[in-house]
């Protein structure tokens, strides 16, 4: 038992400089991850519609636009599995900087792209990047921070994508139909690896096992899924991951477009409609889905990672239909947005805490960058599934939207069957 009369100091007291520098970093990387992600997103109506030589609320963009995501998750998949495994074989800090560097010079490629095949495969590689540092970013952080202040860094790194989603948003209303812009944009980041370079060093946690192996082998992904103490962690955050992302593509994003539809409903031009659509996604909904971020890490310090998942899922499917339904003016969704940002996206602060906490430093990467990644495989068909379900004739994208919104309850479902990691140290 603590004395209450000790003063209670709090989660950051004694973290050092460096694990700042390192937070830091880490989190530059995932907001240029995030912008690389989500500057399709904003500017897929111009893309397609360009490249399709049909209007940008044509159903064929509709259609190529969940396509193109489902291909970003696929992508997603396989850079998450080749950098996790990497990363605890080859080291942290080599693995960041080859991640940063693939994804931002084919983003910046995309400038370039004429046709269909090309942007597919350019997203693609984009996407192994993206979601490869992802896996490794989030391993170090968890590493490099003290037990005690491991939950709070963690949601705070996550939670820093919402500036890559800012960046995207503002990318995407200035540069407006010319929308190849947006995509030199995307070389930037490449500059980060040279702070990488300067100021990482490897993990203590991962140089200590690297220098004793004692048989064990360094990513492995046959003692990842044949060691039945890390499979079933895998398997279920791997479906955790896949609602998380399904219902982050299907419902969360299509904020963008269920504000489109209400202002067309309303009677505005279609060009100022897409416009107020964009700065209603990309601010303000935004806005409420990074607080949701931040506030995940506290949530579950008090509540547990379980516990913290599945109350958040559940407000997730009550808020859904609300802001389907509910609003009749551009006003009024405003005003939901937020809150439906919040809750639909603050669980995805929860896989950057709560994955590297289930497995051993040899295979934390490995194991993080499989629940992750591995959920963007199993999400890719909700894409295509959501493209299909959107497009539909004569469906209602409100309606359209809430049937998707029901992968929250099959996420209650699994975290019901994952192991609680709130006030353990990581294992080794």
């Amino acid at each position: 038992m603590s004395n209450p009369t000790e003063p209670r100091s709090g989660w950051y007291t004694g973290v050092t400089r460096y694990q700042w520098l390192v937070l830091a970093i880490a989190s530059a990387g995932w907001v240029f991850d995030t912008f690389e992600g989500q500057v399709f997103n904003i500017t897929r109506n111009q893309l397609l519609g360009d490249i399709l030589r049909v209007q940008g609320s044509a159903a064929a963009v509709k259609f190529y636009g969940d396509f193109f995501l489902g291909i970003f998750l696929l992508g997603g998949t396989v850079g998450g599995l080749l950098f996790g495994s990497l990363a605890d074989r080859v080291g942290r800090r080599p693995t960041m900087i080859v991640t940063i560097l693939m994804y931002s010079i084919f983003s910046g490629l995309t400038f370039l792209a004429r046709n269909l095949w090309q942007v597919a495969t350019l997203r693609f590689l984009v996407a192994m990047g993206v979601g490869g540092e992802w896996a490794v970013a989030a391993s170090l952080v968890a590493e490099v921070f003290p037990d005690r202040a491991r939950a709070h860094a963690s949601g705070i790194f996550h939670a820093t994508s919402i500036l890559g989603t800012w960046m995207a948003a503002l990318a995407g209303l200035a540069v407006g139909a010319q929308w190849r812009y947006a995509y030199l944009v995307g070389i930037g980041p490449a500059l980060l690896v040279l702070w990488v370079r300067a100021s990482v060093r490897e993990s203590a946690s991962w140089t200590d096992r690297a220098a004793r192996q004692n048989g064990v082998r360094l990513g492995s992904f046959r003692d990842l899924l044949l060691d039945p103490r890390w499979s079933r962690r895998a398997i279920l955050g791997m479906l955790l991951a896949a609602v998380g992302l399904g219902t982050f593509w299907g419902v969360t994003v299509a904020g963008q477009d269920l504000t489109k539809e209400l202002l067309l409903r309303s009677g505005v031009a279609d060009a100022v409609a897409a416009a107020r659509a964009k700065f209603a996604y990309g601010i303000v909904e935004t806005a409420g889905g990074g607080l949701g971020l931040l506030a995940f890490g506290p949530l579950c310090v008090r509540m547990g990672r379980r516990r913290t998942f599945a109350v958040l899922q559940t407000a997730a499917l009550i808020i859904t239909p609300i802001t389907c339904y509910l609003p009749g003016t551009y006003g009024q969704l405003m005003v939901l947005l937020p809150v439906f940002g919040f809750l639909t996206l603050s669980i995805h602060a929860g896989f950057a805490i709560y994955f590297p906490e289930l497995f051993p430093t040899h295979l934390r990467a490995t194991g993080t960058g499989f629940c992750f990644n591995g959920g963007r495989i199993l999400a890719a068909p909700i894409l295509w599934f959501s493209g299909w379900l959107k497009s539909l004739p004569g469906m209602d994208l409100r309606l359209a939207i809430t049937l998707l919104s029901l992968m929250f309850a099959l996420g209650i479902v699994i975290v019901l069957f994952m192991p609680e990691t709130k006030g353990q140290p990581l294992p080794e």
